[in-house]
């Protein structure tokens, strides 16, 4: 009996430990969140696309949900499918519509489901945009790198927070209010992206291939790089004149210069007062026309005017935007507006204000609905024609005929709801431009002329713009600055027209792209040597250059900026530099991790070298993914350009594989069979051979310059910056302008200095011993320092070195291990910034790379830098190099300078 019992009480506590297995996920599950470790805003050309450079990056930590794919979670299929019917057009990998659904039912994991969302609401909210990436961070299981393509940086943000909230929502089975993520999303879009005008113009100029970048948040963007740059502000270029501009913007003033030149303008006078008001009113007699006098887009504007009570309401709407008001003759008539550009008529438009027409069933709000559900109706400037809102305006104009928004129109009856004819409040325009008389054509262009506007729109009160004005009792009303485009590149009805072209016409002619030549150099190490040398030589062909480095940003050898500056901020410095035809800039990894390069297209690409350093961080967990992140830089040289690639290393070499542009190779041996081959075939190089840097050209030979002739080298024993020249050389020569002769003068005057060449073997000899200050701060850059250290002729070398907290272990055990192989003496010390690690643990690390090659070897930690460099000076070897890896650069070379003085003080 009693082992009955047992078996039953074991039978049971298996049954309920199966049960307790088949819930226990389902509860997890519900109470399972997901964490946003990290969202990056992608500007460039980037790791994950070169095409598509606007993307957003999100870290996902989603370790709780990692073992219950899609296919998992009860009613998960439906609920998503249900908020996002629209989904089903999502083709995913399967290629068919329905396609994600799919992979959803199949089983999928939750950082994919949140980029689809996160692309689905973006889509819904008007911004179509369908590029996306999931895949594995690299680091702890469930640590996922979700990727998806945004029109607008704010509105991908949000949309990357609100899909993580949204998912969320669907596994726990709560309610979600989509329609204010969709309206929300909208709003952003509407507050952030560049209007109609600047848009098309924008859009014009890159599709002739002229770079942009925008200055500020609203309309001021730049188009072209450097010397060639132009500037616009919606439709106001840097070509435009200030005159102009504040001729357009005072109504009276514009008003007098047309009527002088017998334009046909309407009566008018300006006031300040009520008593002005009454007197206009009685000098010019009703209808009337009241605006403030330094208004635009039809803003404080009142038409029709017909009696005393509508004048008062219509002068105080006008001085809410100015002190004086301009009183004219209504004209009656349609409005239209010409459009003139460079002094050319380009179009015409006929504008007609937001308006409903009674059926006499319905009250004008639902007229008003029925209207705004025109599928070409939109919030903002999404679609051709925005949506009528009720507003003020809208409530003065039902207001003057005795209406409400209930009233019930008769059949057939139009109903007005905007004084002005803009298209942002409703309105909509047709095209007229063929319907134009030749005497309306000519006056237009003659009016842009009197006013000097080279963009410039002009408004016309008339029946029709087919007579002349002289003949139908028209008048020009007013003279605008910064013309809208919309009406012309959307109209309602008739032909869209491209009057963004005449514009980038105007700006760029003879179809100028507006670039200037960029060298774009990238690797682990010798990127900014090989930048410098890059520079000078160009410098030396007369070129005004603008540089990035490590060490600063240098605008004609100026410095502008101190510090790291290699990523895309710092490149755009110089690009948007007004001063610079020529762009030298280093391009490290950091940056294109952050936010991809500033720059899409480059006209020559380096790549030095790939090694194993900052393996681990940003998502970059193997020296193969550095080499894909690297290869990003040649992969944006154009088609004419070329890719300068080092033929010595294997993972820069293959990188040709991939790239649509020129190849030209770099070797410090001329008997490299992949120079050999690409030279045969007729390619260019750059090699090392007895004892010349010399260039290849199919066959032929050019030498430039012995080695030892290059101050850079120092006689030939830094091999490293021989190597570092050849491409500098080599993409120099690429360029006509640039002779073999200026390229021997840059080499030539090269000279290394703590100045020219800052953490880059920098000398400074004190009486007892010797400083060598250096930057490197990785295996690979360590190894070649102290292959020159090799050739040098001190009785004593010391190396004083450090280990970067955030490299992986076996990264800072190696720098021991070489630096034991090398140094007679090694003094440890920290970086400011430890990364992460403590001091004792990465002078831990040192050590153990130390002893396993030379235990008895002097050592002595000194964990600050300034402490370190004080005990030499304090405590020398006689006649010893004291080989100094540099943390900041900046800081060491000051400090040693600081020694220097000292010592020569003391004497």
């Amino acid at each position: 009996m009693h082992t009955h019992t047992m078996q039953a009480r074991h039978m049971a506590e298996s049954i309920w430990a199966s049960v307790f297995l088949l819930i226990l996920p389902n509860l997890f599950f519900q109470f399972a969140t997901m964490k946003i470790l990290d969202i990056k805003t992608l500007r460039g050309p980037n790791y994950w696309s070169i095409r598509r450079t606007h993307l957003i990056q999100m870290k996902l930590d989603l370790e709780e949900l990692e073992q219950r794919p899609t296919n998992q979670i009860e009613g998960f299929r439906q609920r998503l499918e249900q908020m996002f019917p629209s989904m089903f057009g999502h083709r995913c990998s399967v290629g068919s519509p329905g396609g994600f659904f799919l992979r959803v039912d199949e089983g999928t994991w939750m950082g994919h489901v949140i980029e689809h969302i996160a692309l689905e609401l973006q889509t819904l909210a008007g911004m179509d945009t369908g590029f996306g990436r999931t895949r594995s961070a690299g680091e702890k299981e469930g640590v996922y790198f979700v990727v998806f393509s945004y029109l607008e940086a704010d509105a991908g943000v949000f949309a990357a927070k609100a899909s993580v909230a949204i998912a969320q929502s669907l596994v726990d089975d709560k309610p979600y209010d989509l329609g204010a993520d969709i309206q929300r999303l909208r709003e952003i879009r509407e507050d952030t992206r560049l209007g109609p005008s600047t848009g098309s113009i924008v859009e014009e100029a890159a599709k002739r291939g002229i770079p942009f970048i925008r200055l500020n948040k609203y309309s001021l963007v730049q188009l072209g790089y450097g010397v060639h740059q132009k500037r616009i502000r919606a439709t106001i270029a840097s070509t435009t004149g200030n005159i102009a501009v504040d001729l357009a913007c005072d109504k009276e003033e514009t008003k007098a210069l047309l009527e002088a030149a017998e334009i046909p303008v309407p009566r008018g006078v300006v006031i300040r007062s009520e008593a002005g008001l009454e007197e206009a009113v009685q000098k010019l007699g009703y209808p009337l026309v009241i605006k403030p006098i330094d208004g635009n887009h039809g803003k404080g504007n009142t038409t029709n005017i017909t009696n005393w009570e509508q004048a008062i309401k219509a002068f105080e709407a006008a001085k809410s935007y100015s002190r004086s008001v301009i009183v004219e003759r209504f004209i009656v008539g349609f409005d239209f507006r010409v459009l003139v550009i460079n002094y050319k008529f380009i179009c015409a438009a006929l504008r007609t204000p937001a308006a409903v027409v009674g059926d006499g069933e319905h009250n004008i709000q639902w007229l008003i609905n029925e209207t705004n559900k025109d599928p070409r109706r939109g919030y903002g400037h999404e679609k051709v024609l925005t949506q009528i809102t009720v507003d003020q305006f809208t409530q003065k104009m039902l207001d003057d005929v005795g209406y409400t928004l209930e009233t019930v129109p008769a059949k057939g009856e139009q109903v007005m709801l905007k004084p002005t004819a803009n298209l942002s409040t409703g309105g909509t325009s047709t095209d007229v431009t063929d319907e134009v008389h030749p005497d309306i054509i000519f006056m237009c262009e003659r009016i842009a002329r009197i006013i000097g506007l080279d963009i410039c729109g002009i408004d016309i009160m008339a029946k029709d713009l087919h007579t002349p004005l002289l003949e139908n009792g028209g008048a020009v009303l007013e003279v605008n600055a910064a013309p809208g485009f919309r009406m012309h590149v959307e109209p309602a009805i008739g032909l869209p027209r491209n009057v963004a072209e005449p514009v980038v016409d105007m700006l760029f002619p003879d179809r100028h792209n507006g670039r200037i030549p960029i060298i774009a150099i990238t690797g682990t190490n010798g990127k900014t040597t090989t930048t410098r040398i890059t520079a000078h030589i160009a410098k030396s062909a007369r070129k005004k250059v603008g540089y990035t480095t490590s060490d600063g940003v240098y605008i004609q050898n100026h410095l502008m900026m101190r510090g790291d500056c290699t990523g895309p901020v710092s490149a755009q410095f110089v690009l948007k530099d007004p001063t610079v035809d020529f762009a030298v800039l280093e391009c490290a990894r950091g940056g294109m991790l952050k936010a991809g390069l500033a720059f899409r297209h480059c006209e020559v690409a380096i790549v030095t070298n790939v090694e194993a350093d900052h393996i681990g961080l940003g998502g970059i967990n193997s020296v193969e993914q550095m080499a894909k992140l690297k290869g990003v830089v040649p992969e944006t040289v154009y088609p004419h350009g070329y890719a300068i690639l080092n033929a010595d290393d294997d993972l820069v070499y293959d990188m040709r594989k991939n790239l649509q542009c020129n190849v030209a190779l770099f070797s410090m041996d001329e008997k490299n069979p992949r120079i050999q081959a690409h030279c045969q075939e007729g390619g260019m190089a750059a090699v090392y051979e007895n004892g010349y840097v010399s260039l290849l050209k199919g066959t032929w030979k050019i030498r430039v310059l012995p080695a030892k002739d290059i101050p850079i080298t120092f006689d030939g024993k830094a091999s490293h910056n021989i190597a570092n020249t050849l491409p500098a050389v080599l993409a120099t020569y690429l360029f006509k302008d640039i002779t073999i002769e200026d390229i021997r003068m840059g080499l030539q005057t090269f000279v290394p200095s703590s100045t020219l060449t800052p953490g880059r073997l920098n000398f400074f000899p004190f009486r007892k011993f010797t400083f060598l200050a250096d930057f490197a701060h990785n295996p690979h850059g360590l190894q070649l320092l102290c292959d020159f250290v090799s050739k040098l002729d001190y009785p004593y070398k010391v190396g004083v070195i450090s280990g970067t907290g955030d490299r992986r272990d076996e990264d800072i055990r190696e720098l021991g291990v070489i630096s034991a192989r090398y140094f007679d003496e090694i003094i440890i010390r920290c970086d400011k910034n430890l990364r992460g690690r403590s001091a004792e643990e990465i002078i831990g690390l040192l050590q153990e790379g130390i002893e396993s090659v030379n235990p008895r070897l002097p050592v002595t930690s000194i964990p600050n830098e300034n402490a370190a460099l004080e005990y030499i000076y304090a405590n020398p070897h006689e006649g010893a190099l004291y080989t100094v890896m540099c943390d900041v650069v900046a800081g060491a070379l000051e400090k040693i300078q600081e020694l220097k003085d000292r010592e020569e003080a003391g004497s």
